[in-house]
Parts: structure tokens; sequence; C-alpha cells
């Protein structure tokens, strides 16, 4: 008999629950994501993503990897890219250690990962690694309301059962200022509010590598 562990089943749930539950919030996002996506080129990675619901605003030309370490996203992945008809290489992996050489990608892609990284710092150290000097981190996250407001208060207060619900998901993360004191050259962002209440402050834009 085949044993099945607690991740395991946990982790098959969750895909399942976000490829079907996240309808409203993509179709809310697909303009935002058309801008931001839209006129990438070159060897893109992209960590965590999910079900791959990114392939469909990257130019196709665009030679793309994703490193997704909940293996039961890896189908759901496939088969977008089947939709697409479009191909791609899906690995498992860890943000915190990227497999890729140092100076060797174009673009790094994130939407809403790093609310589920509890160390932020070498996640995003990885990320500026990998890059090649010139080459962009884009990113879409939802972020830590200001403190001080109520909503702020909501997000600490409801984090620790957010966190065990969504593995790991921290709606008061500090995700702005930590992008900015990597090292990247140049950091455009826009702030803007997304559909979910309690995680309604997003951030959206890009962290580019000096030359």
């Amino acid at each position: 008999m085949i044993k099945v562990s607690y991740k395991d089943w946990w982790d098959c749930v969750f895909a399942w629950g976000m490829v079907h539950g996240m309808n409203y919030y993509e179709r809310w996002m697909i303009q935002r994501k058309h801008r931001l996506f839209g006129g990438l080129e070159g060897e893109v990675l992209e960590i965590g993503p999910g079900a791959g619901v990114n392939l469909q605003y990257l130019p196709e030309y665009v030679q793309w990897t994703g490193l997704e370490p909940n293996v039961f996203f890896h189908p759901y992945i496939q088969k977008e890219a089947r939709r697409l008809n479009r191909q791609v290489e899906v690995r498992v992996g860890h943000a915190e250690e990227l497999d890729s050489n140092d100076d060797s990608l174009d673009v790094v892609i994130g939407t809403l990962v790093l609310c589920s990284v509890e160390e932020l710092m070498p996640v995003l150290r990885e990320i500026f690694r990998v890059l090649k000097p010139g080459g962009r981190y884009y990113f879409v996250e939802h972020v830590a309301a200001p403190r001080g407001t109520f909503l702020r208060l909501l997000q600490e207060i409801l984090s620790p059962i957010w966190l065990k619900i969504l593995q790991g998901c921290r709606p008061n993360q500090e995700t702005l200022q930590m992008i900015k004191n990597v090292g990247f050259e140049e950091v455009v962002h826009e702030e803007f509010r997304g559909p979910l209440p309690l995680v309604s402050p997003h951030i959206s834009g890009y962290a580019t590598k000096a030359l």
C-alpha cells in the first residue's frame, strides 16, 4: 500500500484549490499583467509559478523555466503549456537555492510568492545573483498594510491562522522595502488594491540589476 503523507495530501488539496479558487483574482489582474509581462525577452525563470497562469502573458519566443516546489502543480503547468502550444521546463526546487549560474538569466518573475517566504532576504539575494547585469526581476505581491491602520492590525491578528491555512502565506509581509534593500540599481513599482480584503494592499513592478 502506498502511504500518502499529510503534507502530500495538503499539497494536492492546496494546488487544486488555487487552480479553481483564483479565477476571479486572475481575471481582475489581466490588464496589469499584460502591461507588466508583455515585452519580456530572453531566458525567463519564474519562481513559484503555481498552475502556470502567467504563461499566457509572456511573448511566445521567451525561454521559460518554472521552479515549483509543489509537484501537484506540475500537471496544471504542462496542461497550460499544451493549451498555449509552448515548450516549457518545470523543475522542483526552492527560491532560497536557485539552481542557476551567477549572471545567467535575463528575467526572474515572481507573483504572489514572497508572501510565503519566511526569510525574504536570502530569496531576493538569490534572484539578484542569477540575473545578468541589466536583467530584471518582475513582481506582483500582496504586502502589509501601513502600520497604524486597522487593516494592519487585522493582518497581525489573523496572520497565524492565515499562514497555516494557505501554506505559509503571510498577510503582513514587508516586501517592498526588502526588494529595495537588495542592491538593485532601480526599483519601479506601483501600489494598488487587490480584490481580497485582508490582503488588498498590492505592489507590482520590476527591479533592475546594474550593468
